[in-house]
């Protein structure tokens, strides 16, 4: 049985949280990306790093069309970045990661703020298929 959607978040708000109180801001989205998939594996999750996501075009499949920087247990994906802020375009490039993976949660991360719950923002696909 998967671990429930919101436990997951609770848990990865937790590891970032620990994560920005270690390093701090500052530090390249990669490095943030490594740790945290770290800190998610040594608290018992299944975690994909840079998962690809085929994208398809004109009848034509592209199979490494994105890639996700964390995809969690399957139901969450997060989207991890190092910036001064946040603007309209991260938010939709998650969405449109969630409706192509048909996944329902995501967390766009942003780990170049002072406090972390500043940084931590849920988004949601809206348009899944059945």
């Amino acid at each position: 049985m998967k671990p429930e959607v919101d436990h997951i978040t609770g848990q990865i708000l937790d590891a970032c949280i620990k994560i920005h109180n270690v390093l701090g801001p500052g530090l390249f989205e990669s490095v943030y990306e490594q740790v945290l998939l770290y800190e998610l594996i040594k608290r018992g999750f299944s975690v994909h790093k840079q998962k690809a996501l085929p994208l398809v075009y004109d009848d034509i499949k592209f199979e490494d069309g994105f890639r996700v920087d964390l995809e969690v247990e399957g139901v969450v994906i997060v989207e991890i970045k190092s910036l001064e802020q946040l603007s309209p375009v991260h938010y939709k490039q998650l969405q449109t990661y969630l409706k192509l993976s048909n996944v329902k949660n995501g967390l766009l991360i942003n780990f170049n703020v002072l406090l972390m719950k500043e940084g931590f923002h849920r988004v949601f696909n809206n348009h899944l298929k059945r």
